[in-house]
């Protein structure tokens, strides 16, 4: 069964698009709806689901700021609004379909199909991503497996240099240059980087102990082989020091 969660200002909006999916569909249940985009948040920050159907025109925030204060976006996202011009937008927020109000049937139909899909290529690729990152560990500690842009990479630690929070993303730069984007944040990153190698040195950097020029004391940072100037925290600082 698919957990559902509906977004929308409007009450109307939400009780017509319950009605659609307990009526014409039995695969997909509604856990949970919001008018709220406040409480909405608090509420997908501290639960699971499979699939958000959002709406774009809310008072308080938009649809695209409410899904930069998430923190977690491993479900489908649906995109619900009277209005067409959001829809290249949409594609650049990942979601996997946009529906334009009033919901005609027949596209729900279509929407459920591609949430479905979604959720088995998601729940098959994170089972791969266990069994190798699995290998990895107990076999092979030069390497560490990335899920990204739908596949799978293959890394040679000795390649990256240091790893950089945004949000819900985060970013390895590699010795050669190239910018690796995968949607995990750091903690789940620095779960999977063997520890011998890498410290988590300040909230939005995790460094290749290995890649260190220079530690510039005074100041608080340190200098990568790169040259990039990456802060050590201040609460970081004596393990850091042990570390070395």
């Amino acid at each position: 069964m698919i957990k559902a969660v509906i977004v929308d200002d409007e009450p109307k909006a939400i009780q017509s698009l319950s009605w659609e999916l307990a009526n014409f569909n039995t695969d997909i249940e509604v856990i949970q709806t919001f008018s709220s985009p406040e409480d909405a948040i608090e509420y997908l920050n501290n639960n699971t689901l499979d699939c958000l159907f959002l709406d774009i025109q809310m008072p308080t925030m938009d649809g695209f700021q409410f899904l930069k204060k998430l923190t977690n976006l491993d479900f489908a996202v649906v995109i619900t609004t009277a209005y067409n011009e959001y829809a290249i937008k949409a594609l650049k927020y990942e979601a996997i379909d946009y529906l334009l109000k009033p919901i005609d049937s027949d596209d729900l139909q279509e929407t459920i199909k591609k949430i479905k899909k979604y959720n088995t290529r998601l729940t098959n690729s994170s089972k791969i991503e266990e069994v190798l990152l699995s290998f990895n560990k107990k076999f092979d500690q030069k390497k560490i497996t990335i899920n990204t842009d739908g596949k799978l990479l293959f890394l040679n630690i000795d390649d990256i240099l240091f790893v950089e929070s945004d949000g819900n993303y985060s970013t390895l730069i590699m010795e050669d240059g190239q910018k690796i984007v995968v949607t995990k944040k750091l903690k789940e990153v620095n779960a999977i980087l063997p520890e011998h190698y890498f410290f988590r040195i300040h909230n939005s950097y995790i460094i290749n102990m290995n890649k260190i020029k220079e530690f510039i004391k005074n100041e608080g940072y340190v200098v990568m082989q790169s040259n990039h100037k990456i802060p050590v925290a201040r609460q970081r600082k004596s393990d850091f020091l042990e570390k070395l």
